[in-house]
């Protein structure tokens, strides 16, 4: 019976498999042939032994039910994976299966292979939705809206710039997944408390070997674990891409309130809002990826605990592991591919968008006028008090900022009524806007989606 949503309902199918009991079995057994092929290549056994070992090593022949049982006498899973292979394994093969090492040498080091590969598949998440983001900033540049700083209006910018901005952030977290697999992709055999006595003389050598088989950097050094500051690490830029997509998952819910309401999350024909109200068109994909990203940043802070062992290691890192790397992984991967059907999809209304640009009546235009007063003979901080004033009556008196300015003798004697009219207009006061925009769209491209 399923207990956690990601077993049912928060998952992609790739993410998902790279951390099933049947995936972490394997990546054991698959360090114990790595183990058992370097042994031989250093001469503590023969190879005919280590490719028994090898072909041995699979979760089709080492089954887990069998493993379970064994752990269910045991109380040691690691453990009971080292007998089930080597119950399998012939009596000569059977005596050098685990030889040397210590439970998170296979157990840490098969660790970094799946976070190496989620890392992968993560990248590819991360890379669909930079997809996105570019072709919607290219297709919105010049797409015009009001921009709003502290919630309310500020000035003109436009939906090209909005994408442009995301697809930024989500390209540095591409440069962070590339960064941090460098340094979570290493493994160790150092023995009970890292000082590799087990291997006797041949540690270093027996470690060097196994993470070249299995394509892996051997660490620097270790105690008995791998230091936990690699997989705080990890998850750290895992929680910096959900925030990411809760910040434009909130943004973009907020664009859709009754109250603005120019932009909406795709809607099915057949979608209903709500059991009781009709009319309703929640945006429920974007409020579900707001809510999980709570959750993968929520395990940050685990994550930061763990690297707190003491002395050579305990235990207190191992359980919460079992949670936080399955359900950071697969409720990122699940979150960014749902936002990126949501903003590939996304429903724009025109006449809203337009309406909000006219709100306060032309008062978002007041500082390409200050700007413009200067640029006539006026002082800035004058020019900026005068503007003030002016919208401040715009919206006591309920007139256009036009309606006020045009009774300011001092504003008038220095412009035309044909030149205000031009300092009003929305699409004269973007300054670089599309150059920044096609800039960021030149760039993303040539670097991350050639």
């Amino acid at each position: 019976m399923s207990i956690h949503p990601i077993e049912f309902r928060y998952r992609t199918p790739e993410m998902a498999s790279l951390f099933t009991e049947e995936a972490k079995l394997q990546g054991w057994l698959t360090v114990e042939a790595a183990l058992a092929e370097a042994h031989a290549i250093l001469g503590t056994f023969s190879k005919d032994i280590a490719e028994e070992i090898r072909s041995k090593a699979t979760v089709e022949q080492v089954k887990l039910a069998r493993v379970k049982q064994i752990e269910m006498e045991i109380q040691h899973d690691l453990m009971a994976m080292v007998q089930g292979l080597t119950e399998i394994c012939s009596e000569e093969a059977g005596k050098y299966v685990h030889l040397g090492a210590t439970s998170y040498d296979i157990e840490d080091t098969a660790l970094a292979l799946q976070l190496s590969q989620s890392i992968n598949v993560l990248m590819k998440s991360v890379r669909e939705f930079l997809v996105i983001l570019v072709n919607q900033a290219e297709s919105h540049r010049e797409h015009i809206c009001v921009g709003r700083t502290h919630g309310q209006h500020a000035l003109p910018t436009t939906f090209g710039m909005r994408f442009a901005v995301w697809a930024a952030e989500i390209a540095r977290h591409l440069d962070r997944l590339q960064e941090t697999k460098k340094r979570i992709a290493v493994g160790k055999m150092g023995g009970a408390v890292g000082t590799m006595a087990s291997f006797q003389g041949k540690g270093r050598q027996i470690q060097q070997e196994v993470m070249r088989i299995l394509n892996l950097e051997p660490v620097l050094i270790a105690n008995q674990v791998v230091q936990r500051d690699r997989h705080a690490e990890v998850l750290s830029v895992v929680a910096l891409i959900a925030a990411t997509c809760d910040k434009i998952a909130r943004e973009l819910r907020v664009l859709q309130r009754n109250e603005i309401a120019e932009i909406f999350e795709p809607f099915g024909k057949k979608q209903v809002g709500s059991s009781t109200m009709p009319q309703k068109r929640n945006p429920h994909k974007l409020e579900r990826v707001c809510g999980l990203a709570r959750v993968v940043k929520a395990n940050i802070w685990v994550a930061l605990e763990n690297v707190s062992l003491e002395d050579e290691r305990d235990l207190t890192n191992s359980a919460p592991e079992r949670v936080i790397f399955g359900e950071s992984f697969v409720l990122i991967d699940y979150m960014l591919k749902e936002i990126t059907g949501i903003v590939k999809d996304l429903e724009f209304n025109d006449k809203n968008i337009q309406r909000n640009l006219n709100l306060t009546g032309g008062a978002i235009l007041a500082e390409q006028i200050m700007v413009e007063m200067v640029n006539r003979g006026i002082g800035r901080q004058d020019a900026h008090e005068i503007l003030r004033k002016a919208a401040i009556a715009s919206r006591e008196e309920g007139k256009t900022i036009k309606e006020v300015i045009m009774n300011n003798k001092t504003i008038m004697t220095k412009m035309t009524e044909g030149e205000l009219d031009s300092l009003l207009d929305p699409k004269n006061y973007l300054g670089e806007a599309h150059e920044q925009v096609d800039g960021v769209v030149s760039h993303l491209r040539k670097k991350y989606l050639k």
